[in-house]
C-alpha cells in the first residue's frame, strides 16, 4: 500500500518530524498532544492498511481508531467523564458490529450432533 507513492512508515516518520521541528520552534503541541496526533495517524493508517490487504481486521482497526480519536480529544482538553467516554465507545463499537458483523462460521469442521435433531428424525429414517 502506498501514500503519495510512498510506504506509509515513511510518511508517518516524516509528519512526526514535522510535528516535533513545530512544537520546537514555538508552535504549542505539547508532547502528550504530539503523541496523541501521531497514534490517531497510526489507527488511521491501520484501518487503510486492514482495508486494503482484506485480513478481516477492519472492525478492530476503527474501534481502535475511535479510541485513538477519543485520547486525541481528551489531550487537546476535551472535559468528559469516564461514563461519557464509556459509552461513545459502546456506540462505535455497536456501529461497528452492526455495520462489519454479518455472519460468522467456526473454522472448524461440524460435528454429526451438529448435523442432526433430537427433536426432529433423520431423513430417511
Amino acid at each position: 500500500m502506498k501514500i503519495f507513492g510512498r510506504e506509509p512508515v515513511y510518511v508517518l516518520a516524516f509528519i512526526a518530524i514535522v510535528l516535533k521541528l513545530s512544537a520546537a520552534y514555538g508552535v504549542g503541541v505539547t508532547v502528550e498532544q504530539q503523541g496523541a496526533i501521531m497514534a490517531v495517524l497510526s489507527l488511521a493508517v491501520a484501518v487503510a492498511t486492514a482495508i486494503v490487504l482484506k485480513t478481516g481486521a477492519v472492525a478492530a482497526a476503527i474501534v481502535n481508531l475511535g479510541q485513538g480519536a477519543l485520547a486525541l480529544f481528551l489531550a487537546f482538553g476535551l472535559e468528559m467523564a469516564a461514563t461519557t467516554q464509556a459509552l461513545w465507545m459502546l456506540a462505535i463499537e455497536g456501529g461497528v458490529a452492526l455495520i462489519l458483523h454479518r455472519e460468522v462460521t467456526a473454522p472448524v469442521p461440524s460435528l454429526r450432533l451438529e448435523q442432526s435433531s433430537p427433536i426432529k428424525p433423520a431423513a430417511g429414517v
